[in-house]
């Protein structure tokens, strides 16, 4: 009898274990799975709150370093996209050419960066209206005999990769005035880079987007001129995924607020110091 007691004693004892372990395991992963519902919950949150930009900031006026911030025009309007959105604005630094795929692919909400609105571009990307309109400039190492086009002839040109200066110049090389005229080009990550070169005379000339062209002459205004690149005109555009109205409807409705109240030059001067 003693025996048979001691045996019930310790099953019922085991089973008690076993069912508190049961449920101790069952109340972790219950927690467990809490926790990751509610860090994704907030991560959801986070990601409607934050409107997200990529951008080249080797672009001045309109985008560059400031210590380890990003600043500049595009920065500025941007920020009073994200203010009217109610959302804040998270800027985040790439190569120009990974702009458009990083907006198709969702890496992206917005793109800005003195992007030129472009037919191949309309092809991938949607764009705001335009906000600024620009014309490409040469840069050129004072003394140089560099005036117009006609006189990149048999020159190394510089150019930032993918921009309407790097297209331009590609075109002219292969259809237009600079045809077999022994000119080549040269591209850069970025028009700085560019305008090192020229200065150390490795290249000859730089051609690129007026503003940063007077930006880069008047940090080097004992070194470097400018002058107009032909009648290239272009405008700028915040470019979206295709087919995200929603979101353009509310930038073109910042953007036509911005330069009815002129605040877009005001940004322009600001950053053109």
């Amino acid at each position: 009898m003693k025996k048979l007691i001691t045996i019930i004693l310790m099953a019922t004892m085991s089973l008690a274990l076993i069912t508190g372990c049961s449920s101790t395991d069952s109340d972790s992963e219950q927690n467990t799975a809490n926790n990751e519902q509610a860090t994704e919950q907030e991560t959801e949150t986070d990601e409607d709150n934050t409107l997200v930009m990529f951008t080249n900031a080797e672009f001045a006026p309109f985008e560059y370093f400031e210590g380890e911030n990003i600043v500049g025009v595009d920065v500025d309007i941007a920020t009073e996209i994200a203010k009217d959105l109610g959302k804040e604005l998270k800027v985040e630094h790439i190569d120009f050419s990974s702009i458009v795929p990083a907006v198709i692919n969702d890496k992206a909400d917005i793109g800005a960066a003195g992007m030129t609105i472009t037919p191949a571009r309309m092809e991938e990307v949607d764009f705001s209206i335009p906000y600024v309109e620009s014309i490409q400039h040469i840069i050129y190492k004072n003394g140089a005999e560099i005036k117009s086009m006609e006189d990149l002839k048999g020159k190394k040109i510089g150019v930032q990769l993918g921009t309407t200066g790097d297209l331009a110049i590609s075109s002219a090389i292969s259809e237009g005035d600079l045809k077999d005229s022994g000119a080549e080009t040269k591209t850069y990550k970025n028009a700085l880079e560019a305008s090192q070169d020229l200065l150390l005379g490795r290249i000859d000339a730089v051609v690129i987007d007026k503003l940063t062209a007077e930006q880069i002459v008047k940090n080097n205004n004992e070194e470097l001129g400018t002058v107009i690149f032909g009648d290239i005109s272009e405008s700028y555009g915040i470019c979206v995924k295709k087919g995200n109205k929603e979101l353009l409807d509310s930038i073109n409705k910042t953007l036509e607020r911005l330069i009815s109240e002129g605040k877009i030059e005001e940004f322009i001067k600001n950053h053109s110091k």
